[in-house]
């Protein structure tokens, strides 16, 4: 009986065995949570960096692998990839630095990092592509904490594949014990979908100047909110040392709310928006940074070095999944008046102690403040790195010499669809040959109303010959609101005879060309009369004081320079003062011979200088080299020749372009000649890179010959076309979107079973593309077993009597075997009974293994055959255009 009694104690603790290997992951997990908390001050690896926190969730550990800087002021970078293929959120972060060691950490997401070797100094970068940040820390400074159901979106088809994590270490006698440090941050992810998607909107000063010794200094930004609303809880403020304090706020009905203000001198972390603030549509966000210049010799501009100096304000957000923008960014001044009722307290520096500013910096304690020449070199160099650390996202594409700008940030990963919904193509126009936008951000359209350009409407020499015709009688400009269409305002009747191109300057004065004058016009919104006329009425010419055929006009808003493009019959761009007078000119004519011979044409020749784009951020101007098919920039200051951006997908023509403060270049090309495979479509481009970054084409109608194009900082983007006599709209758009419902009409909605981040120590090496997909199926693996895992206990539970039954059987009778004399073995092995037995099977107790697949990308190929009237060879002057 003894015995009987000892082998069901063995059963019983074999059950007991079964069941706790089943228990929930989520007690394993707590259990080495405790465990590796116990150990936070050793430096262990960990085999397990991405952790299952249920059905759904998963907690990826990003630390640094075992390093020891050897000098203050050190930064040091690592990646780490996703682990899944799929669409993930980012919902929580956790960090895990001791201000005695670390300064600051930053977490960028990006899709190529600098490097690939296990860690690397944040001198050579931090991302090759674009990046953005997505969690900062600092001594001192609270965490980010998201609101709930709020995300970063990252993986798929759109989101950053890799994190970047950049630890600045100050001081580091920290680091005299030789120890290794494993500094870092714990993400919380999810794949279920979040209803609110966290951004960045950046607002940046980009042509401030702190004149010498000058006491105070405002830096002031403005722009008129025309998207979707936005909830904020989060800013960040950004300048180098001169920066005394920013302040940000929203304005609405004249009304100042405050978003956040804070010494630029103190932990440049994300702090909490201390009172729930949300922007509707024409809101306007409001920004200043207050300056002085004491203690410079010299001016000190807005640029990328330790002289320079940065005036940045930015504003977390979070939007409903279905309307979210990931990055914004407002670079002008919409309306100086307005900061005269700007709170007194955005102008009242914050003091920040010595010491503070010590431990800000990451000075040695050691240091004496009597070393001056030391410390002025240490400030240097931290004010280097500094830009080394915001270089993807303080915007230094200032480096106007810099091959590959890094410091632009563009969210590269959208796509541009008509908006379908848009009233504007029943509009009855014109030739519609010029598109701007007003400083209210209203749609302004310039056409011929009545009168066209076709072969009888000039002569061998560009003279107009249907002046009988007379100018036109209909209003040639007009202003639409850009969400309905509906007519706000219109002029320029009987004062035009060709209208051609058109820009809006910063104070709303309407500025356009009319190649049969020969003119450039200045127009005040409300005047019939011109403000400015530049040429001579219906008189070609080469001269300084003619044109033929202008065919665009630009003006600087920081200068007031006059910019020309000249034309037609003339390939030249021309620089007027704001007052007219003329100042330089620059270009030449494409030579055919030389073209045939040389296969292209020179930089600074043109044929058909054809649309400008102010790139302002860089004090550049870009020009649409028509029949060249490519776009040419150059100095403002000079006319010299910077870059050229030239694509096969161009064809032979490109028409016009327009630039977005930021990055973004927008353009449209011409009908294909015939035999020609390109397209007539717009393009979307990184201007540091010139790549193209998407392509689009209309859904209704088609394009016939898009004469002009311009697209506001929210990427909302207008195409006016001559032969079609319409505008379309388009606008950012999934380019998957039928593929991100599917997912969700298939995707199981589980409940989360916690919210804890578990920490899980991250290992050395990087993860090869090989490893990323193996840890990517055993992430699966994970999930698919503790999906099976109530189906698992429930059948062992079942199981489990009917074993312990036929063991008892099998027991009485290998008794009554021993008792009569049969063979038998001094005792019983439970492990090898069951592992010998012929019906023995681990069947039902195996994990469950499934492998994921992502669907190919499926591109749009966009294609256009309709035909257009190409413009002529040099002379006769080209028609229709």
């Amino acid at each position: 009986m003894a015995g009987f009694i000892s082998n069901l104690l063995i059963l019983l603790l074999l059950f007991q065995n079964i069941c706790l290997g089943f228990r929930s992951p989520l007690s394993v997990f707590k259990r080495y949570k405790d465990t590796s908390r116990s150990h936070s001050a050793e430096c262990l690896g960990s085999d397990q960096p991405v952790i299952s926190l249920g059905l759904s969730d998963f907690a990826l550990d990003i630390r640094m692998p075992a390093v020891t800087p050897k000098q203050s002021d050190t930064y040091l970078c690592m990646s780490v990839p996703l682990p899944v293929n799929d669409e993930a959120y980012v919902v929580d972060f956790k960090p895990h630095a001791s201000m005695d060691t670390v300064h600051h950490m930053l977490l960028f997401g990006c899709n190529e990092p600098s490097s690939t070797e296990n860690y690397w100094d944040c001198d050579e970068g931090t991302c090759k592509d674009k990046s953005n940040i997505l969690y900062a820390w600092a001594r001192n400074a609270p965490p980010t904490r998201l609101p709930k159901g709020v995300g970063f979106r990252v993986g798929g088809e759109t989101g950053s594949r890799y994190f970047v994590l950049q630890v600045h270490y100050g001081d580091v006698s920290a680091f005299r014990d030789k120890h290794k440090d494993c500094s870092g941050v714990t993400l919380h992810l999810t794949r279920q979908k979040q209803p609110l998607i966290a951004g960045m909107y950046l607002m940046m000063s980009v042509n401030t100047v702190i004149p010498p010794g000058k006491k105070v200094v405002d830096a002031d930004i403005a722009c008129h909110y025309k998207r979707s609303p936005m909830h904020l809880f989060a800013y960040r403020v950004h300048t180098h040392r001169l920066g005394k304090v920013v302040s940000g706020y929203r304005v609405r009905n004249g009304q100042w709310t405050l978003i956040g203000r804070q010494s630029p001198q103190l932990p440049q972390a994300f702090y909490p928006v201390k009172y729930p603030v949300d922007i509707s549509y024409n809101d306007i966000l409001a920004a200043r940074c207050v300056f002085s210049g004491e203690g410079r010799t010299t001016e000190t501009h807005i640029g990328g070095t330790a002289e320079d100096e940065m005036c940045n304000f930015y504003i977390m957000y979070y939007m409903e999944a279905k309307h979210a923008v990931s990055y914004m960014t407002c670079t002008q001044n919409a309306n100086p008046e307005m900061f005269r009722n700007i709170p007194q307290e955005a102008n009242i520096p914050i003091p920040v102690k010595s010491d503070v500013l010590k431990v800000m910096h990451g000075h040695h304690e050691e240091t004496k403040d009597s070393d001056t020449n030391s410390l002025l070199q240490q400030d240097k160099k931290e004010e280097e790195i500094l830009d080394h650390e915001t270089k993807d996202s303080d915007a230094s594409y200032f480096l106007q010499q810099a091959k590959k700008e890094e410091a632009e940030i563009l969210d590269q990963d959208f796509h541009i669809a008509e908006a379908v919904e848009w009233p504007g193509l029943d509009l009855k126009l014109g030739q519609v040959s010029g598109l701007a936008l007003d400083p209210e951000n209203n749609l302004v359209v310039f056409h011929r109303g009545d009168h066209v350009w076709d072969e009888n409407s000039f002569d061998s020499k560009f003279v107009y010959q249907q002046r009988e015709l007379g100018p036109i009688e209909q209003n040639t400009i007009i202003v639409l609101n850009p969400s309905n269409a509906k007519l706000i305002h219109s002029t320029g009747k009987s004062l035009f005879y060709l209208p051609h191109g058109l820009s809006v300057d910063k104070n709303g004065n309407y500025w356009v060309t009319d190649v049969a004058l020969h003119q450039v016009f200045k127009l005040g919104a409300n005047d019939k009369e011109p403000l400015l006329i530049l040429g001579m009425a219906l008189q070609p010419g080469s001269d300084k004081n003619h044109f033929c055929q202008p065919t665009d006009v630009a003006v600087d808003p920081i200068t007031g320079n006059i910019y020309v493009s000249d034309g037609y019959c003339n390939s030249r761009i021309i620089q007027f003062s704001p007052n007219g007078l003329y100042v330089m000119q620059w270009g030449e004519g494409t030579v055919r011979a030389l073209e045939t011979s040389l296969g292209r044409s020179r930089p600074g020749q043109f044929r058909i200088p054809h649309s400008l784009a102010l790139i302002t951020d860089l004090s550049q101007l870009c020009v649409a080299d028509r029949e060249n098919g490519r776009i040419q920039c150059f100095r403002l200051e000079t006319g010299e020749f910077t870059r050229e951006i030239k694509h096969k997908a161009f064809g032979r023509e490109l028409f016009a372009v327009s630039y977005v403060p930021g990055g973004l270049l927008f353009a449209v090309n011409g009908m294909p000649y015939p035999g020609e495979a390109e397209s007539v479509q717009g393009f979307v481009m990184n201007f540091s890179t010139g790549e193209i970054i998407d392509t689009f084409i209309p859904l209704r109608k088609s394009f016939e010959m898009p004469h002009d194009i311009i697209a506001s900082e929210d990427r909302t983007v207008f195409v006016g076309d001559v032969h079609a006599k319409t505008v379309w709209k388009f606008a950012s758009a999934e380019k998957m979107e039928h593929r991100s419902v599917k997912k969700a009409d298939i995707e199981v909605q589980e409940t989360k079973e916690s919210e804890t981040i578990v920490e899980a120590r991250l290992k050395n090496k990087p993860e090869s593309t090989y490893s990323l997909k193996n840890m990517d199926k055993q992430h699966l693996v994970q999930q698919a077993s503790t999906t099976g895992v109530s189906f698992v206990l429930i059948t062992t539970l079942l199981i489990i009597p009917v074993v312990v039954l036929l063991a008892i059987l099998v027991f009485i009778r290998w008794r009554k075997t021993t008792v009569y004399g049969g063979k038998g073995g001094g005792g019983i092995n439970l492990g090898n009974f069951f592992a010998n037995h012929k019906s023995y099977s681990r069947k039902g107790f195996d994990r469950l293994s499934t492998e994921g697949s992502d669907q190919e990308k499926d591109e749009d190929d966009g294609t256009d055959s309709e035909e257009e009237c190409s413009a002529s060879s040099l002379p006769p002057a080209p028609s229709s255009s």
